[in-house]
């Protein structure tokens, strides 16, 4: 059984970690950290496990094995790296750091200790992803010119049960996140976008404030490719329904998934019959990979390692920092000018 340790409930998804952690059949969690004192005891009490006050007490204990870590983002850095070093495997939320450099740092501590990173990038293993990919690389598409895709909800907008919105408070600080709707929800369609068309060479990103909160609502990156293909990054905490949309353009064919319905559409003049027509269902998903949290277990018990999982959590940084960067300047930046 392999002893887990919650680092932080600061996130909104660490009580769905924790629930993985506790349904799983080969991890349970025998402790708590969290930097904010009162919630770390009720979540210790509400899984019957031991408060710890202090981090380095609870790495120092040889019976865990690994740490889920929900802290602040910008409190990443400094955590993961005393976790690694104390020889604790890590399961982390995106993003890993707000700087390629603390990425960078994170991952070379990692890589010293040998200990176990997953990064919790869900929408790569599932299904409509797979179908996507399936048809990039049959050329179902031909060249692809356009990515495009949004993720949104109403989370910062006012509601008669939450008059400040449905997140936390906290989630509009910049000094704890490093940003908002772009570098929480905006990092599904980001790496998304990273593994429909590689890396680019340049970003350009706009935010905006429309609650007038420290950190951006609504967000636009555009991601620039030698070969003149283009992504298109969307997100925001200020849209009444919920979004999220994938849109593939192509020379040959064009391919889309929207959550409303859960179902990948694809029309392309490499295929034969009414799928040349005219838009076509495709055919059922695929059953969807491992979950991140699955991953990472069987990380840990085969001594393997999450390499690709880990060079996209690199390049999600990456691609952050520069869409900060453009968006506080006006201008394009270009990756290969970003300081590592």
């Amino acid at each position: 059984m392999i002893r887990v340790a919650m680092l932080s409930f600061w996130h909104v998804h660490a009580k769905d970690y924790a629930r993985m952690a506790s349904q799983h059949p080969d991890t349970e969690i025998v402790a708590v950290w969290d930097e904010d004192a009162q919630r770390g005891r009720e979540k210790a009490d509400e899984f019957s496990v031991r408060f710890y006050e202090n981090l380095e007490e609870l790495l120092s204990n040889p019976d865990i094995d690994a740490v889920i870590v929900d802290t602040p983002t910008t409190a990443h850095r400094d955590v993961i790296i005393a976790a690694a070093r104390a020889g604790k495997h890590v399961f982390t939320e995106k993003v890993v750091a707000t700087t390629t450099k603390e990425c960078k740092e994170i991952l070379a501590a990692v890589e010293a200790a040998g200990v176990k990173l997953t990064v919790s990038l869900p929408r790569l293993y599932t299904g409509f992803t797979q179908s996507i990919m399936k048809s990039i690389h049959e050329g179902d598409l031909g060249t692809i010119s356009t990515v495009r895709i949004r993720l949104a909800h109403n989370g910062a907008l006012p509601t008669e049960s939450n008059p400040n919105g449905s997140l936390p408070s906290y989630f509009f600080n910049l000094a704890s996140c490093g940003g908002g709707a772009l570098m929480d929800l905006g990092c599904h369609p980001m790496y998304l976008t990273r593994l429909f068309l590689g890396f680019p060479e340049s970003v350009s990103a706009s935010f905006g404030y429309i609650t007038g909160r420290e950190v951006e609502d609504s967000a636009v990156a555009t991601l620039r490719y030698p070969n003149g293909a283009l992504g298109i990054v969307e997100a925001g905490f200020v849209n009444s329904y919920s979004q999220f949309d994938i849109e593939v353009q192509g020379t040959e064919g064009s391919i889309k998934y929207s959550r409303t319905d859960d179902l990948v559409y694809i029309r392309s003049s490499k295929l034969s019959g009414e799928a040349a027509a005219k838009w076509q269902v495709a055919q059922e998903l695929p059953v969807s990979l491992p979950t991140p949290f699955e991953q990472w277990v069987s990380h840990m018990q085969n001594q393997t390692t999450a390499s690709e999982n880990i060079q996209l959590a690199l390049d999600l940084t990456r691609l952050m920092e520069a869409s900060t960067q453009s968006a506080q300047t006006g201008t394009a930046i270009y990756l290969r000018d970003l300081t590592e």
